[in-house]
């Protein structure tokens, strides 16, 4: 096999791009020439001022609340060393793979732009590591999001400098010095300076933002398509969704959602059959009627962070920094802009995750699904069908609700009262991960229940889908069973989930016509 390409890390912004390769497929990392040019010059700078009499924080003082302490040249490398394993102080459950691999690369390329004082062997050791995909153990609790993702990014130092724990791919521990040696890295002394630009940094909580925006991507597409199948199956009206309609409210999120759902329906003859006299309503209800405008919010604020983001990315993080052959003390670490857009996704997510879950129930009761039998069941009474899919999409919901209060309104101070304001960034970004799956399993669940629906009303009624819903029933049908006697639900909401996180729904949908956007 060809050996993968390496992603080039400079003294540029990593793209978002770039950062799933790494973070989720494993991708390698080396440093540009330009970056290693700029870790050279940025360490003469640390060599001089650490040679000299004046005090400069984290080159000759201690850190934080410890800022005025001196510390003596033949210290400065244990005080690096103690400075890692006092902060590696985590606990909890561990951290997912690729948001230590998205928070590892990160911090390389603040690393890259010069502005920390790095040597340049530790730079590199840093990118083996990370290529290596022996991924440090990092836990859920520890970072309060200022100064940075301070425990988090600490354990990953305690890996590199062969004293902490990792995971081979195969998920086998290592620990201590086991961990260089299957990276393949050289034993790492820590010289001054570099135990803070190791671990003072937003990475944790921009790794997760940017994981969690690749992923809204395709769940907002996999949401639209899980609408236009409800509208389908419930004989409503394409109506609200005209382009002109749409316009006169110019918000880009719903024109966008509102352009997936006219795609996804084009050519349904449930659609025009629902046109007759004898069908038609003059409006549906919200859940399906403002599909849009909600989906469409979500997407808004999608771009923002996305905007913000891409702010961050360029940016370098560290205290102190050194700029113009100067080390500064700084507050750039401050998690707030991150922190904030963390919680707006979570209350977007919350949202758009109840306005499907209406209309799941809706599809379930006979009084409002117009002509659909109780729960979509094969014999009512003896079966149950797909009620119970609605309570377990209600109680994630429920629980989308509480995950949607903002963490970045809560602070907490610390080390003495120094570090006396703090964002809470890294625990939006934790809630953040679980609204991300909550929602996925609250469109997976309409989309099980919508394609049962939509195999009752075709084989009752001879109605046709339109070729893109059709596609996605038969991608679906792969996997999970059609109408028929009940069954172990759990497996089919697991293969449902399994078909959105794999793509293949919007695969199918794209592949039968549907340009989603």
């Amino acid at each position: 096999m060809a050996k993968t390409k390496p992603v080039y890390i400079g003294i540029g912004p990593v793209s978002e791009g770039d950062l799933v390769k790494v973070a989720r497929h494993g991708q390698p990392v080396e440093l540009a020439d330009d970056a290693k040019k700029a870790i050279a010059d940025a360490r003469g700078t640390i060599d001089k001022l650490a040679a000299g009499d004046t005090p400069v924080y984290g080159v000759s003082t201690g850190f934080g609340a410890l800022a005025t302490t001196h510390i003596p040249t033949e210290k400065r490398a244990e005080l690096q060393r103690r400075l890692i394993r006092s902060h590696a102080a985590g606990s909890g459950a561990e951290v997912e793979s690729e948001v230590v691999r998205a928070l590892m690369l990160l911090r390389l390329s603040t690393l890259a732009t010069g502005h920390t004082g790095i040597k340049l062997a530790t730079a590199e050791a840093y990118a083996k590591l990370l290529s290596s995909q022996v991924t440090p153990v990092v836990y859920e609790y520890g970072s309060l999001g200022c100064s940075g993702d301070l425990a988090p990014l600490a354990h990953c130092a305690l890996a590199l400098i062969g004293e902490g724990q990792a995971r081979k791919v195969d998920g086998t521990l290592l620990e201590g010095k086991a961990v260089l040696e299957a990276a393949g890295i050289d034993q790492i002394e820590l010289a001054e300076k570099e135990g803070l630009a190791l671990i003072n940094g937003t990475d944790g909580m921009l790794g997760t933002l940017v994981l969690a925006m690749a992923d809204l991507d395709e769940l907002l597409k996999e949401a639209d398509i899980a609408a236009a199948m409800t509208t389908e199956a419930l004989l409503g009206t394409d109506r609200p969704f005209d382009e002109n309609m749409i316009n006169l409210r110019p918000q880009p999120g719903q024109a966008l959602s509102a352009k997936n759902l006219r795609a996804v329906l084009k050519g349904s003859s449930i659609i025009e059959s629902a046109r007759g006299p004898q069908t038609y309503r003059v409006q549906d209800a919200y859940s399906i009627r403002c599909h849009p405008q909600v989906a469409g919010a979500v997407r808004n604020t999608l771009a923002h962070a996305r905007e913000i983001a891409g702010y961050e990315l360029a940016s370098a993080i560290d205290n102190p920094v050194i700029a113009e052959g100067e080390v500064e003390s700084n507050g750039n670490f401050h998690g707030a802009p991150v922190a904030y857009v963390l919680d707006f996704l979570a209350i977007g997510i919350a949202d758009l995750a109840s306005i499907c879950e209406r209309r799941t129930d809706r599809l379930l009761d006979k009084s409002r699904s117009h002509g659909l039998p109780p729960f979509l069941t094969y014999d009512a009474g003896v079966d149950s069908g797909g009620m119970i899919t609605q309570y377990t999409s209600a109680g994630i919901v429920s629980e989308l609700k509480r995950l949607a209060v903002p963490s970045s309104v809560d602070s907490i101070p610390s080390s003495a009262m120094q570090e006396d304001h703090v964002s809470m960034g890294w625990s939006g970004a934790r809630k953040l991960r679980r609204s991300i799956d909550g929602l996925r399993r609250v469109i997976a669940i309409e989309i099980l229940n919508a394609a049962k629906a939509l195999d009752i009303r075709t084989g009752d009624e001879h109605r046709t889908p339109g070729p893109v819903t059709a596609a996605v029933v038969a991608e679906l049908r792969k996997k999970v069973d059609g109408p028929g006697p009940d069954r172990f639900a759990h497996p089919e909401i697991a293969e449902t989930v399994a078909a959105l996180e794999e793509g293949r729904l919007v695969a199918a949908a794209k592949k039968a016509g549907a340009a989603l956007v």
